[in-house]
């Protein structure tokens, strides 16, 4: 893989053991596919687990360098018509989030910061949000089978390849869609752009259709388009 590359992709400023079963997995997404059913879930992370494979020396600093600086998200637009169209995104996002998290103040933070580390990132912020729901299901405390933890599920061995070690971390927000972001822009480019490889890598499924079909379904809950209306989730 290009780490120079990775290092553009994901530096950029706006700012098979133990795997869940693949039929819990396709269960929990049929009925987590309907909004009201998806509200009553119970506290479970119906989530694999990233597999830790070796990394060249250039990717593990690349990766470190991505994850490092974690400065609060602050939007910046160049343009009205982009200030305009993130705070309509904001709206139609919060409302449809609202049940999951009821206070405004919350929903904001977390959108803000999806938004943020996601187009940091080099991602489509409804693709991660997709992956959220599937993973974690919005909850920040989720813990996996295999002890992926918080909003994208981390796996802990990241902490100590790319970061300080400290796997309490990964239940800060920003810390855990900043990893979260960073490892799946990592898939992307060494799958070579193929999404449903690199959705798989993410789950530690890699080749096999349930997760990333999971998360492309869960995806169009969170497409933005003006004047779209969509159900709240």
């Amino acid at each position: 893989m290009n780490a120079a590359r990775l290092v553009s992709a994901v530096g950029r400023a706006p700012d098979d053991g133990g795997c869940v079963s693949r039929r819990v997995c396709l269960t929990a997404l049929s009925a987590l596919s309907a909004p009201a059913a998806w509200l009553a879930a119970p506290s479970l992370a119906y989530a694999g687990g990233q597999l830790e494979e070796p990394l060249m020396d250039s990717v593990r600093t690349a990766l470190s360098s991505a994850i490092a600086n974690q400065a609060p998200p602050e939007p910046h637009f160049f343009t009205t018509e982009a200030r305009i169209h993130y705070v309509r995104w904001l709206a139609a996002m919060s409302d449809r989030l609202r049940r999951r998290k009821p206070e405004w103040e919350v929903r904001r933070d977390f959108l803000q910061t999806a938004w943020y580390e996601s187009k940091r990132a080099g991602l489509d912020v409804s693709l991660v949000l997709g992956l959220i729901q599937v993973e974690s299901a919005f909850r920040k405390y989720a813990v996996s089978s295999v002890g992926a933890r918080g909003y994208m599920q981390v796996m802990p061995f990241w902490t100590r390849v790319i970061g300080d070690g400290d796997p309490g971390k990964l239940f800060h927000m920003q810390t855990n869609l900043r990893f979260g972001c960073v490892i799946l822009r990592h898939y992307i480019d060494r799958e070579r752009g193929d999404l449903f490889m690199a959705l798989g890598r993410y789950n530690g499924s890699r080749g096999r259709s349930p997760y990333p079909d999971a998360v492309f379904r869960a995806q169009r809950n969170w497409l933005f388009a003006e004047g779209s209306q969509l159900p709240a989730a």
